[in-house]
């Protein structure tokens, strides 16, 4: 009786091992196929068009009151002293800029100022403003350089900034979280002058290596911000040119950002809202390549928040 005891429990160990065996080597195998199709399957990583500025929709809401408060204190004021109203449509705007680099990695070559500065003016000609460079200062300063969007931005823009409200201030650095650029609006000037401007990643401009905003046209975008333009996509679907959307009439409404340059793509449809997305403005997401224009609203737009804000200040 005790040998057949010892025979069962001899057998029962040795199955119980083999079938432990048998577990670990499956495990072990199909993590070496997981690991083997890991290597196998390729990764696209495509990084895509961050923008910065602060679109928070109830400081919107605070700003086009400020503007309509301006505008109508403005008429009050013409009428009284028998004057026509400001109107400023285009002008030649200042640009002081501000290269930031950490000693080695953001020194950009005058060549890729004067070729960001081409593009602007192309952007920007039909509509009557040009971009005039007055000033080109360097700062190695790596803590700036990696905390301009943030911690840094402040410090940076204190020391750096110059000129008044109708004045371009461009910094060029190392914004984090994947953003390329960043603006202030124009209703921002009043309450943080020091901050007004225009941020942005240092190889966005032409020739860097921001592949496929290496173009230039992040600075058109964000120079769009600082003249008074929301993103075209702002609001999605809203379709009002007072209360909704971009305030624009002239752009059709557009649920999301785009990216890449999707042509066709539609996504407000229905009788309400006509016309495919606007793709190739330079207020959307997509790549420089695709965008290449403004509206006349636009246009009007950015004449009307000039005047009110910058034009003369």
């Amino acid at each position: 009786m005790n040998k057949f005891r010892i025979f069962i429990a001899t057998t029962t160990f040795f199955a119980l091992a083999l079938v432990l065996f048998g577990i670990n080597y499956i495990s072990n195998a199909q993590s070496s196929l997981d690991i083997q199709s890991k290597k196998s399957i390729p990764v696209e990583v495509r990084s895509e068009r961050l923008c910065g500025t602060d679109h928070d929709p109830v400081k919107i809401a605070e700003a086009e009151k400020d503007l309509k408060i301006r505008q109508a204190n403005a008429k009050i004021d013409a009428e009284l002293n028998n004057l026509d109203v400001p109107s400023a449509e285009g002008g030649v705007i200042n640009v002081y800029f501000h290269v930031v680099s950490d000693g080695a990695a953001g020194n950009i070559s005058d060549a890729m100022i004067t070729a960001q500065m081409n593009v602007l003016n192309t952007a920007y000609a039909t509509w009557g403003y040009s971009f005039n460079l007055v000033l080109t200062d360097r700062t190695s300063n790596a803590t700036w350089f990696n905390g301009c969007y943030g911690a840094s931005e402040t410090a940076m823009k204190n020391a750096l900034h110059k000129g008044t409200a109708k004045d371009l201030n461009v910094y060029t650095c190392n914004p984090s979280n994947g953003i390329l650029g960043y603006a202030t609006f124009p209703s921002s000037y009043a309450s943080a002058p020091l901050k007004d401007g225009v941020v942005l990643l240092h190889s966005s401009l032409p020739g860097g290596s921001a592949v496929p905003y290496n173009e230039g046209d992040t600075a058109t975008h964000e120079v769009g911000h600082w003249m008074g333009l929301y993103h075209t996509f702002q609001g999605g679907c809203a379709r009002n040119e007072t209360s909704g959307g971009d305030l624009v009439a002239d752009t059709a409404a557009e649920r999301s950002s785009a990216y890449g340059c999707p042509a066709g793509r539609d996504t407000c449809t229905g009788g309400k809202f006509p016309g495919q997305d606007p793709i190739t403005n330079f207020m959307d997401y997509t790549d420089d390549s695709c965008m290449f224009q403004f509206t006349t609203g636009q246009d009007t737009r950015m004449d009307s928040l000039y005047t009110t804000y910058r034009y003369n200040k």
